[in-house]
């Protein structure tokens, strides 16, 4: 059977019917009208949206270690039986397989992460779990942190923690109780804390500051004019500075460190600015490394630096006075910190003791 359309009438002609069209039917017409005006097709799109989410190979210099070895298996039953939480882990480190397996003494390094695993703010370039309303922080944790360090053997520790906005003090007195329970447990323990920045409230940041740690980090990240784009809007630029500077006048004994990452698309002249702006302030060291893009939906890597590249980084930044500078395709900020301070902070140590103990290691002995 045939039919027509009468197309100014908006109807089907039959023989002695007609059928009203619908509004999909017009809604669909249009759509597909629409779609011929602007050259377009759902291949077009398809392709453009693969082309979109391009992740650049990663080049034959970032090759990591597997996580293979004894130290590392152990190190990792120690983390579940205790209930323990590592950014090794939650920020997918590429480097696990070579901190948790040690190096040819032995000597492992993990870094834990407190507070739970959900973080409060939502950094583009970190895979860590947020939430506005984490869970609760466990009061146990001082405990289960120092049993787990004193069972693994470790001479230098490194404490992180995931932001927790959502707390009155955001989690600094849980932090301080860690840090002091460590050092009760382990006098010779040192301890280096990777910190948040507590909004910049400085009665939190000094209730950390002055509970014994060795070492006060907390990164900087990126370049200024990258810093909206690649941290949380509540983090800045200038607000990491001020942490950093307010450290260095309540506690002269510790180290401040920060890290960068680079790839992100800062350029030279940026990445001289912020290791000038870092220097004004004291810090004492910094640590380079290469932004890896932990998923599709994180930021993308917009240049792989070369390992030639991250070596003169770390001849500049020593020149400008920098007491240790860790750069590398697979630098982290913790990355083996052990290796890093250890054996010379703990001569550091031996040597002032009975003194005013600050432990501050010489250039050359680093």
């Amino acid at each position: 059977r045939c039919y027509s359309i009468d197309h100014s009438a908006g109807k089907y002609l039959g023989d002695s019917s007609s059928v009203t069209v619908t509004k999909t039917e017009t809604r669909l017409e249009s759509l597909r009208q629409q779609l011929k005006d602007e050259d377009s097709s759902l291949h077009d799109f398809a392709i453009a949206k693969r082309a979109s989410s391009k992740i650049l190979p990663k080049p034959s210099w970032l090759k990591a270690v597997p996580a293979t070895s004894e130290n590392y298996k152990t190190l990792h039953k120690t983390v579940r039986d205790l209930g323990l939480a590592t950014v090794c882990e939650e920020a997918r480190c590429p480097n696990i397989g070579e901190c948790w397996g040690g190096s040819d003494d032995g000597t492992a390094t993990a870094t834990i992460m407190i507070m739970g695993d959900t973080c409060t703010r939502g950094c583009s370039f970190c895979s860590v779990k947020t939430s506005r309303a984490p869970p609760p922080i466990d009061p146990d944790e001082p405990h289960r942190v120092a049993e787990a360090i004193k069972k693994w053997g470790l001479d230098y520790v490194v404490l992180t923690s995931v932001d927790r906005d959502d707390l009155e003090d955001q989690g600094a007195l849980h932090f301080r109780k860690v840090i002091t329970r460590l050092k009760e447990l382990i006098p010779d323990l040192l301890v280096e804390a990777l910190t948040p920045d507590f909004q910049g409230n400085q009665d939190l940041i000094h209730l950390v500051a002055t509970a014994g740690l060795d070492v006060y980090a907390h990164n900087i990240e990126t370049v200024e004019r990258l810093t909206p784009r690649v941290r949380d809007r509540r983090a800045g630029y200038q607000q990491t500075l001020n942490v950093l500077e307010f450290v260095k006048t309540i506690n002269t004994d510790c180290l401040t460190k920060t890290s960068i990452m680079l790839g992100l698309g800062e350029t030279n002249d940026e990445i001289r600015r912020t290791l000038h702006d870092l220097r004004e302030i004291d810090v004492d060291v910094v640590t380079f490394g290469q932004y890896l893009q932990p998923t599709r939906r994180h930021l993308k890597v917009k240049e792989y630096v070369t390992p030639e590249k991250f070596d003169e980084w770390r001849i500049e930044a020593e020149a400008m006075g920098f007491k240790y500078v860790a750069s590398g395709p697979l630098v982290r900020s913790s990355y083996k910190a052990g290796e890093f301070f250890l054996k010379n902070l703990l001569n550091e140590k031996k040597n002032h003791r009975g003194g005013n103990n600050q432990h501050e290691p010489s250039v050359a002995s680093l």
